[in-house]
């Protein structure tokens, strides 16, 4: 199992500001635990999510002695992704790539061919600066916008980015619409007609879904997974409701419960919860 914990997701809609210290000493917490990745800041516009305005700050500070867990950040466009890579610390940059067209212009201001060309542009910048690009493929289970759903449609920018060379595609459910026939079918059919990327899951969903939509996943074959403490967060992009992350949690009751073996601290887990609680008042 491939985990990553994505701080930033939780953090990015929360209604208050969280201070910078409290980030920072969070997210040292979370690199205490042995994650594979910890998706932890944005190269946004700050307007649009001004929780993440100090993302530099916070990652120039993270402590990498700590673990191997690498560094993961979120870009929307070419400029983001240079500013991203002054910070040394960073060694993923995720770029969110939608299915849905009005999702793709509701989250970055473009249609899906400028994001395509933006994608490209940094995969050939990353080629010579030697770091990792995740491309999201946000709405890959349906939208709530009362656009088709077609896996088709997700076949077909597979192709696409296969095309270009793209490694590492996380199909997500981003408003957590996707039913466990929509997630069996995707794993079913996409990794297999491509087999140069690494497909994961990045799910939203309500609690107590989150063992049948990580089984339909993990049993056709999917073995990487985002999840975040206690589901907080979502995108704010999206709708006004936001459906929470997979929670923590519950990715680590499934693998006991599945019996699969992980490599993370889970007394070290404790710590980081209770930190989250702190900053979440959950």
């Amino acid at each position: 199992m491939f985990l990553t914990e994505c701080s930033r997701d939780a953090m990015q809609g929360w209604g208050e500001f969280i201070p910078t210290t409290k980030k920072i000493d969070y997210i040292n917490k979370l690199m205490d635990v042995g994650f594979d990745v910890l998706d932890c800041g944005s190269f946004v516009s700050p307007k649009s999510i001004p929780q993440m305005a100090d993302s530099g700050i916070v990652i120039d500070e993270i402590d990498k002695s700590i673990s191997n867990t690498k560094l993961s950040v979120i870009v929307a466009n070419y400029r983001g992704a240079e500013k991203a890579l002054e910070h040394q610390q960073v060694d993923i940059l995720g770029f969110p790539f939608s299915i849905s067209e009005t999702f793709q212009y509701r989250n970055t201001n473009k249609n899906q061919e400028e994001a395509f060309n933006d994608i490209l542009q940094i995969s050939e910048l990353l080629k010579t600066d030697g770091r990792i690009l995740n491309v999201y493929f946000s709405m890959a289970f349906g939208n709530p916008y009362g656009e088709m759903w077609k896996w088709e449609d997700v076949d077909f920018w597979a192709n696409r980015f296969n095309e270009i060379g793209i490694k590492n595609i996380l199909l997500s459910d981003t408003t957590g619409t996707g039913t466990v026939e929509q997630i069996e079918l995707l794993f079913d059919k996409i990794p297999a007609k491509y087999p140069e990327i690494d497909f994961g899951a990045h799910f939203h969903n309500r609690y107590e879904d989150s063992y049948k939509k990580l089984k339909a996943a993990y049993d056709k074959g999917c073995r990487r997974f985002d999840s975040a403490i206690k589901g907080i967060g979502g995108c704010p992009m999206a709708k006004d409701d936001l459906v929470g992350n997979m929670p923590t949690e519950q990715v680590i009751n499934f693998m006991a419960s599945e019996k699969i073996d992980h490599s993370l601290n889970l007394l070290n887990f404790e710590s980081a919860w209770n930190k989250a609680k702190d900053i979440f008042h959950f």
